[in-house]
Order: structure tokens, then sequence, then C-alpha cells
């Protein structure tokens, strides 16, 4: 659909080496649905607004991220961007189990981690009596 390849995507025998391309159209299923594989599109957008409402024009919203020196940038896309966790100058490699991890949209439903999944599995029942 007129990405150019930046690197990477040759095959050797059952296995594809991680591929990066760049100016991916919005439409593409590189940008429009979630990637399980290694490949990453990359784009460029004037203004953070832009790039925010990319993300949020998405049907998915598992996680997301920002690398910026400057947190006021930062923080305003972590509460604007519509997603189940947001890293500020960090990769989504480290997870604790007290962590929620979980999307909103199309990318799940209630959050992982221990105290999160007994919630989930737990049915509150409420029992009232006077004595």
């Amino acid at each position: 659909m007129g990405a150019r390849l930046v690197c990477g995507g040759a095959r050797q025998g059952s296995r594809m080496e991680p591929a990066v391309l760049a100016g991916v159209p919005p439409d593409a299923s590189l940008m429009a649905k979630e990637a399980f594989g290694p490949v990453a599109g990359i784009n460029s957008f004037r203004t953070l607004d832009e790039a925010i409402d990319a993300v949020n024009r998405s049907e998915y919203g598992l996680q997301a991220g920002i690398f910026t020196r400057d947190l006021g940038n930062a923080f305003r896309a972590a509460r604007r961007v519509h997603v189940g966790g947001f890293l500020i100058n960090d990769v989504p490699q480290f997870r604790v189990d007290q962590m929620p991890y979980g999307g909103v949209k199309l990318s799940g439903t209630g959050r992982e981690g221990p105290h999160y999944a007994i919630e989930e599995m737990t049915e509150l029942k409420l029992i009232s009596w006077r004595y």
C-alpha cells in the first residue's frame, strides 16, 4: 500500500527478520489492526495532537507509549490516548504481577495480574440480616 521497508523483513526458512516499515497508510492492516509479529510501522506527524488522534482512531487499545523530554507533552498524551496502559520513556518488557495489564476497545476485557484475576473470578454477594 505504499509503505517503505526501512530494514529487515528477510525470510530465513520458517523465520522472518524483524521488519521496520515507514510511511504506512493509516488504513493498512499493520496500522489498523494489532500486529502479532516481528514488524513495526513508523509514521511521522507534524504535531502531538495528530499522533494522539491517529492512535485513538484504532479499534484496539492495549498499550501505547511516548519517548520525550517534555513531561507536559508526555502526561498530556497519557491522559488523552485511549489505551489500557501508557508508558513514558520505556518499552513494555517489564511487568510486575501487581500491575494491572490489559486493554480497552477490542484489545480485551478486564485486567491481568493476581488481584485483578481474583476479582474477575469472584462473584460478590451481600448478605444482610437484622439481629
